[in-house]
């Protein structure tokens, strides 16, 4: 939808679109200033694949805004299951269960993604065009922002499910995509250190 529209719906008092389907935006934005910053940057191999591949992830995020908010009403619809009969609460139990485990498929994309967005925002700050870096570094903090954004939703669409090795395996995602955010941070400021002035 229009950006206009999007931010009408978005501010509305329902809960979706919400916080996930925002990560999966910022990680777009972040996609499309990459592929911005390559374009204008020296015209080597390796800038016109980061260019390529920005895009590439620029159509998977866009589409993923929609997607999330899709499996978010998958959790509300799972709620409003029946709950007369001790079968009915049992179905609906365990549908609940499903939809919370399907709502966390596309964070874990957004927090994937974002983590190729900082690393293609790393690069271009030190070796992209000069007279973009201060894009290169938007890019990079929206990066950040979806990640960060991803790992939330990640958390709490987990939180409720009762299956331990998800849970395991989710917790165990989220602490290495940490780690990755944390170490091409120090890369990122240090870099926009040494090129700006602020």
């Amino acid at each position: 939808m229009e950006i206009k529209r999007f931010l009408k719906k978005l501010s509305s008092a329902t809960p979706t679109p919400g916080g996930g389907s925002v990560s999966a935006l910022a990680g777009a934005l972040s996609a499309s200033l990459v592929a911005m910053v390559a374009g204008l940057s020296p015209n080597h191999k390796r800038m016109k694949e980061i260019k390529r591949k920005a895009l590439v992830i620029q159509n998977r995020l866009l589409k993923a805004i929609d997607e999330d908010a899709r499996s978010y009403n998958g959790v509300m619809k799972a709620f409003r299951l029946p709950k007369d009969t001790e079968k009915q609460r049992f179905v609906r139990t365990k549908a609940i269960q499903k939809a919370y485990q399907k709502a966390t498929v596309i964070p874990q994309l957004v927090c994937q993604q974002s983590i190729k967005l900082l690393e293609y925002s790393q690069v271009l700050i030190q070796k992209g065009n000069p007279n973009a870096i201060s894009d290169a570094g938007v890019a990079a903090f929206l990066a950040d922002s979806a990640l960060k954004g991803g790992l939330l939703n990640i958390g709490i669409n987990s939180a409720p499910v009762r299956d331990q090795a998800f849970r395991k395996n989710m917790g165990l995602l989220a602490g290495k995509s940490e780690k990755r955010r944390k170490q091409l941070l120090e890369g990122i400021h240090k870099a926009l250190g040494r090129a700006l002035t602020i």
